[in-house]
């Protein structure tokens, strides 16, 4: 079992408006381990554990969501290959046709340089808006963590995106 932690932010269009959109999360549990069939990782699924959520970002575009910080997981891209504890996001717009995939990350995971998703992003900075920062003013007392990622969609700013068909 993992202490609960709450990733929060923006969702915004540019980067002084926000948007308000049906907002998404799925991710491995504590142990590295995704609720999903073709999941096969030896790691112990917790019954309490969906590794999923959705909410609607308020007027200002605000989200979020309580969860628990998930593992790493192998992933048998090379020997010994091991993901960074990372959640995805899905961002719907004003369809569900419409629909933009990230996936952020925690701070300062020893993984992050071994990961060639992560790498394969070359702009050092862009690869610094996938990390969250920790939020003490939005961590919860002594119930959760939190950590403050924002999702820009436009500009040179933006969050990156995963490419269509990719299903990691």
């Amino acid at each position: 079992m993992s202490a609960p932690c709450s990733p929060a932010g923006c969702s915004t269009a540019r980067a002084a408006r926000c948007a308000t959109r049906l907002v998404e999360i799925w991710q491995a549990n504590a142990g590295g381990r995704y609720v999903h069939k073709r999941d096969q990782h030896p790691a112990a699924l917790d019954p309490n554990f969906t590794g999923t959520g959705r909410c609607l970002t308020d007027d200002d575009g605000w989200y979020r969501f309580t969860t628990i910080k998930p593992g790493p997981y192998p992933w048998g891209n090379h020997r010994n290959a091991w993901r960074p504890a990372h959640v995805h996001f899905s961002l719907f717009g004003t369809e569900f046709t419409q629909r933009l995939i990230t996936q952020m990350y925690f701070p300062g995971d020893p993984l992050f340089a071994l990961d060639p998703i992560f790498q394969a992003i070359t702009d050092p900075a862009a690869r610094d808006r996938l990390v969250a920062t920790y939020d003490h003013d939005v961590t919860t007392h002594e119930w959760s963590t939190a950590y403050r990622w924002d999702i820009v969609l436009t500009g040179t700013h933006s969050t990156p995106m995963e490419q269509e068909g990719h299903d990691d």
